[in-house]
């Protein structure tokens, strides 16, 4: 494994390098780190392929800039990384706000991306349980992060952070990320053309119904619903999920 640091877009934004072969991106989940959604899945992901696993503004290494957190600022920093790296296409793989962000890339730029992998991640804010826009429900409700969650998240950005006593701060700005797909539509989504695998839990922040609804529009995609799993615990179970990637990624 080899980290680095790109500058893109005003940002020193952190990769690591892992394996050889065909290149997959990895993007994280909201308040993650590379480790915290993919640590257990990435040496299996390596073994036979290149993984470009990034941390995107404000995430993990790298540090965060004075500009709004938005999806499609956060996809053009992806690809202005590919460009420095000299990768013309690749896989992806994104989680949560990691997984917006490989979507709108594979929308905007549909002849960047060979196999999508979409894990929790939507493409309305219709999409989303009514519940999980709503700031004042009480901590303990079914789909929302657990203290347990925002402990883990909070440890994880201060372990490695360049500002680590601003979880507190960063937290509500990332927060509003998933507001910003707003103006995103069907036909959006009928512009990537790449094999999609999409996979969400059966107590996600996602909607069954509207992921029914994408595996309906996209023109090549599969749809796996992970039972007894909230939105945190998607990433939390590679038995079920490194299989279903792995066999989906091989040509």
């Amino acid at each position: 494994m080899s980290g680095a640091y790109a500058d893109v877009n005003g940002l020193k934004m952190y990769y690591e390098l892992h394996g050889e072969g065909r290149p997959l991106v990895l993007l994280h989940g909201g308040v993650h780190t590379i480790d915290l959604t993919f640590g257990p899945m990435l040496p299996a992901l390596a073994a036979n392929r290149q993984v470009i696993a990034v941390e995107m503004q404000g995430h993990g290494h790298t540090a965060d800039i004075d500009r709004d957190f938005t999806i499609e600022s956060l996809a053009g920093d992806i690809v202005a990384l590919l460009d420095q790296l000299g990768l013309d296409r690749a896989d992806f793989f994104g989680f949560s706000v990691g997984g917006l962000t490989a979507l709108r890339i594979a929308m905007l730029h549909p002849e960047r991306v060979d196999r999508l992998v979409l894990a929790s991640t939507q493409y309305q804010l219709a999409g989303y349980y009514p519940e999980i826009q709503h700031s004042e429900l009480p901590n303990g409700h079914l789909r929302l992060p657990t203290p347990a969650d925002f402990q883990e998240m909070r440890e994880a950005y201060t372990a490695v952070s360049p500002t680590p006593d601003a979880f507190m701060t960063f937290l509500p700005r990332v927060s509003q990320a998933p507001n910003t797909i707003g103006e995103w539509t069907a036909d959006d989504l009928r512009n990537v053309s790449s094999p999609t695998l999409m996979i969400i839990g059966d107590t996600d922040f996602v909607r069954l119904e509207h992921a029914a609804e994408m595996h309906e529009i996209l023109a090549d995609s599969r749809l796996a619903v992970l039972p007894n799993t909230t939105h945190m615990a998607v990433m939390r179970q590679p038995e079920l999920v490194l299989p279903m990637v792995s066999a989906f990624l091989e040509r």
